[in-house]
């Protein structure tokens, strides 16, 4: 008879034996390239932290970790290839802000984000800014909200497309103000901040890490960061929390998965983007540019997505925003 000493060292023993393959496979990820899907044209901030976590993985995994752009629809043709890719951890996601809006924004994805991805590790945070082309004669966020309400609809506010981060931070402010601005969306970051820098748009909600340079030189005015407190890049600038209480928006970004991907492949990952994350170099980098990193877990990066798929979700409802 067996005893329950043998019992449990028999379960024990084929437990071990289970686990064995999940180990060797993370002992050896990745034995090849990793893509990198981002959904958006190169030069925006998606792209811009791609690259700096892609460099970094492939430094520490000694594989390269290669950046493909497959921008359109609004991220969703790059987020619905990242979807149907093989779950083998050979094909990642960077997952930014629209993950979560586009799930009121579009009416019939071929992909539901918080069901058909399997966040990895929540990387950076850091605020948009409210940004305006110097001829733009408001140099405060009251005198814009005035000059606005006095002249509806002559402004003009780009955007990096349909449902981008920059789209529904302006989309929020219009909520919360009661302005009428003309929304000119473009295919990504990089179009948008070339127009709004050659005034051909007034403003724009963009990414810190690709505008501060531009505010620093004075080719742009910064009217306010979207945080509820100032950023401590800019610490002359205020948030637009000093204005518009309650008032939250930020460009965040992590990297996901196709569902299914071994969980083992995930932990190797989160491992080593958190020891990444941890490197005085990187953190000197990200604070260059206004971003903090943030680490944790892969479900904390999950409660993060599911929050502001709620939370953009209020906004598109009662905007009525459509999707191009």
């Amino acid at each position: 008879m067996t005893s329950r000493r043998d019992f449990l060292q028999m379960a024990a023993s084929a437990a071990a034996l289970a686990s064995a393959p999940g180990t060797a496979r993370a002992q050896t990820y990745p034995a090849r390239p990793v893509r990198v899907i981002v959904p958006y044209p190169p030069g925006g901030d998606t792209d811009f932290l791609a690259r700096l976590l892609g460099q970094r993985l492939s430094d520490r995994l000694g594989q390269p970790f290669v950046i493909e752009n497959r921008p359109g629809a609004g991220t969703t043709i790059g987020t619905e290839a990242a979807a149907r890719a093989a779950a083998d951890g050979y094909t990642l996601l960077l997952s930014s802000p629209p993950s979560a809006i586009n799930a009121t924004l579009y009416q019939n994805l071929k992909y539901d984000f918080l069901r058909d991805f399997a966040p990895i590790a929540f990387a950076i945070r850091a605020p948009f800014v409210m940004v305006a082309n110097p001829s733009v004669a408001a140099r405060t966020v009251p005198e814009f909200i005035a000059d606005s309400k006095a002249n509806p609809g002559k402004m003009t506010m780009a955007s990096a497309g349909h449902g981008s981060g920059p789209h529904l931070a302006g989309e929020l402010f219009r909520m919360m103000t009661g302005v009428q601005m003309v929304h000119v969306p473009y295919r990504g970051q990089g179009p948008a901040l070339t127009d709004v820098l050659g005034g051909q748009v007034q403003v724009y909600f963009g990414g810190l890490p690709t505008t501060i340079e531009h505010v620093r030189a004075g080719k742009l005015r910064a009217l306010a960061v979207t945080t509820p407190s100032r950023s401590q890049v800019l610490p002359d600038i205020p948030a637009l929390g000093e204005f518009l209480p309650g008032y939250d928006a930020s460009f965040w970004g992590g990297l996901c998965a196709p569902r299914n991907t071994p969980a083992e492949v995930i932990d190797r990952l989160n491992r080593e983007i958190n020891a990444a994350l941890a490197d005085a170099k990187l953190q000197a980098r990200l604070a260059e540019v206004g971003g903090t990193p943030v680490g944790g877990a892969p479900g904390d990066f999950g409660k993060h997505i599911a929050t502001e798929t709620e939370k953009w979700a209020k906004v598109v409802k009662v905007m009525g925003i459509k999707p191009e």
